[in-house]
């Protein structure tokens, strides 16, 4: 039998967002506790306005990036067909270090689960631009079965 790849599967298969709810462009590092993704801002991105992109949008970055964690253990664990519902995300602490996110800046999140327990997680996060931390959030996530 041959590894499982991440390359093999689409942000689709780990995550429930399309189109412009879809943050995360590519994935960079991925296991079953913890991911780093990329992604760039856009205009069409949700709290977006003429200036750039309210960083409330990070703690969605920061769930989604979460989720990829996630959902790549469900693949690992219960398969590519397995229930693929999202999940619930409470925002346990969130701190914004920028005032705006500006458009085509590159962004770096990385999520690492700190704590689990049957299908609730926590979640530590931290986002960054040009090496600068611009973010930071401990998300709590369920999961409905």
């Amino acid at each position: 039998m041959s590894k499982i790849e991440i390359s093999d599967f689409a942000l689709e298969d780990l995550l429930p967002h399309r189109d412009r709810m879809l943050l995360v462009s590519e994935i960079l590092e991925v296991d079953s506790s913890k991911a780093r993704t990329f992604c760039r801002v856009d205009p069409a991105w949700p709290l977006a306005d003429d200036q750039g992109v309210d960083p409330l949008v990070l703690v969605e970055l920061a769930a989604q990036t979460a989720g990829v964690c996630n959902g790549w253990d469900r693949i690992l664990t219960r398969g590519l067909d397995s229930n693929r519902m999202g999940w619930l995300v409470g925002v346990k602490k969130a701190e914004f270090l920028i005032e705006s996110l500006p458009f085509g800046a590159a962004i770096i999140a990385s999520a690492e689960n700190t704590y689990i327990f049957n299908n609730l997680r926590e979640v530590s996060c931290e986002l960054r631009m040009d090496d600068r931390v611009i973010g930071r959030a401990i998300l709590q996530l369920f999961q409905a079965e």
